[in-house]
């Protein structure tokens, strides 16, 4: 498998054509789709071509918001905003905020993020619908250039037993989610019994570490040789029900 972190791809701003300069950074990068190829787009160009940006100074803080910023050391205006893209708080302590996000993610902050963002006192909003957008995207290639490639949208989350952050897909189209080798036989002619791997999560980090995670500049990575094919699929099938939930 190989990982390509396309040069070119300008500061995106709201109603960007991302198809389009996704074209243009290939030939930047003197590479070309073929079929079976992923696309992996980290959530902030995504977020931004849709302009999910909130300003601080328009937000009133409601009592809880005030009681959760007090006891997390946050600004109250940044958790309403929070509170309004999530289910329900999983974790409140000191700096820290963990919740259930509207689609079901289990992450820190509901994904509201300054950092990449350019002004102060503006945050930016996971994507109303990630999967959208990758099927979006999706097809305005394939009506650009006749070729079927998936697209998967990462972001950089923790983990609630290991310490960093790691690349982790919110949004898939053409990608599978999770494949099941359940019945799959080892080296040894044994049956698998519970093996469903992570693929999507998977290639999202190993694209992460293509990227960069600070000043980068490079938020498109071309993957060539991932070695599932390509299907329809959804983020939600990497949701873990609620009832096989054995934390909560």
């Amino acid at each position: 498998m190989q990982l390509f972190a396309l040069d070119g791809i300008p500061l995106v701003k709201p109603g960007d054509d991302l198809a389009g300069l996704i074209q243009a950074a290939l030939k930047t990068s003197e590479l070309s789709l073929q079929n079976g190829d992923v696309l992996v787009l980290a959530q902030k160009i995504i977020s931004k071509s849709e302009n999910r940006y909130v300003s601080l100074e328009d937000v009133e803080a409601s009592a809880r918001a005030q009681q959760l910023a007090t006891l997390c050391n946050k600004d109250p205006r940044l958790v309403e905003i929070i509170l309004g893209e999530s289910k329900g708080v999983v974790r409140a302590r000191r700096d820290v905020l963990i919740v259930e996000h509207r689609l079901g993610y289990i992450l820190a902050n509901a994904g509201v993020d300054a950092s990449n963002v350019g002004d102060e006192g503006r945050v930016l909003l996971l994507p109303v619908d990630p999967d959208g957008s990758s099927q979006a995207l999706r097809y305005s290639l394939k009506a650009a250039t006749g070729l079927d490639v998936g697209i998967l949208i990462n972001d950089s989350w923790g983990r609630a037993w290991r310490m960093g952050t790691i690349g982790t897909a919110i949004g898939l189209a053409g990608v599978p989610g999770v494949e099941d080798l359940r019945g799959r036989e080892d080296l040894f002619g044994r049956k698998l019994r519970s093996s469903e791997l992570a693929v999507a999560d998977e290639l999202a980090s190993a694209a992460s570490l293509v990227m960069g995670q600070a000043g980068e500049g490079h938020p498109v990575v071309l993957v060539r040789g991932f070695p599932y094919p390509l299907r329809e699929s959804s983020s939600a099938e990497m949701i873990r029900p609620r009832s096989l939930d054995l934390f909560r």
